[in-house]
């Protein structure tokens, strides 16, 4: 009998043919890891563009049981997928973008990790990644890096990579995350990561898939995503 697992995906202004590419992207990724049932959870967050009605009706044609869940103002990609993961229903979760930036055999990796005892599954980049992003994101990602080994004392240092999973008991931790945008990765792992949660918490060497778009983070989301380290760092502290 096949696993069932839920497949969340926040959605923000996507690209023209993402309904068409992702049912694709799926039925890839159930090819490499048969043993596994994925039910499709889209999460509009207040998108302003690249989602019609048409978008809707030929979701539920190609992946028939996905749910399409939506809400009028952008409120960011932690707030997008706590809002999918509450609706989630099965053992298991992932999430991962819209886009599906990762080669499907990365993904199956993530769930093989779910499947062999892993409470969390971490997605961890390599090298490649920085020949696909803005500088500004390279800088980013690096400091985090850093900090979250040095300053936070987390064993994962990439907290950042769009593609993870996680059992009920990761399911609990990552609901009581309260980041709204850019960082709720690191809060999820930081609490995830604590003596007290208990997880067994496992990276997965994940390969990005060439081609792929980063876009340029602005000064203001530079500004909020800084208080809400802050934030994390004191918390270790206290």
């Amino acid at each position: 009998m096949a696993v069932s697992v839920d497949l969340v995906l926040p959605c923000y202004n996507p690209p023209a043919g993402w309904v068409t590419n992702l049912a694709q992207r799926v039925a890839r990724a159930t090819e490499l890891i048969p043993q596994v049932q994925l039910h499709v959870i889209v999460v509009n967050d207040g998108s302003a563009r690249g989602v019609s009605a048409a978008d809707v009706d030929l979701l539920a044609r190609l992946l028939p049981g996905s749910r399409y869940l939506t809400y009028p103002q952008n409120r960011g990609k932690g707030y997008a997928l706590r809002y999918g993961v509450q609706q989630a229903q099965h053992q298991l979760c992932l999430f991962t973008d819209i886009d599906f930036p990762y080669e499907e055999t990365s993904v199956a990796a993530v769930l093989e990790a779910l499947l062999a005892g892993a409470d969390v599954a971490v997605g961890a980049r390599n090298t490649q990644y920085y020949e696909q992003v803005p500088r500004g994101r390279i800088i980013i990602s690096k400091l985090l890096r850093h900090s979250t080994r040095y300053l936070l004392g987390l064993a994962v240092s990439d907290t950042q990579c769009g593609l993870k999973g996680f059992n009920q008991r990761g399911r609990e931790v990552f609901l009581a995350t309260t980041i709204d945008r850019y960082l709720f990765d690191l809060e999820f792992i930081f609490l995830a990561s604590r003596p007290a949660a208990r997880l067994r918490v496992q990276p997965v060497p994940v390969q990005l898939k060439p081609g792929i778009v980063f876009s340029r983070m602005s000064p203001q989301v530079l500004l909020t995503e800084g208080g809400s380290f802050l934030k994390l760092l004191l918390s270790r502290l206290t």
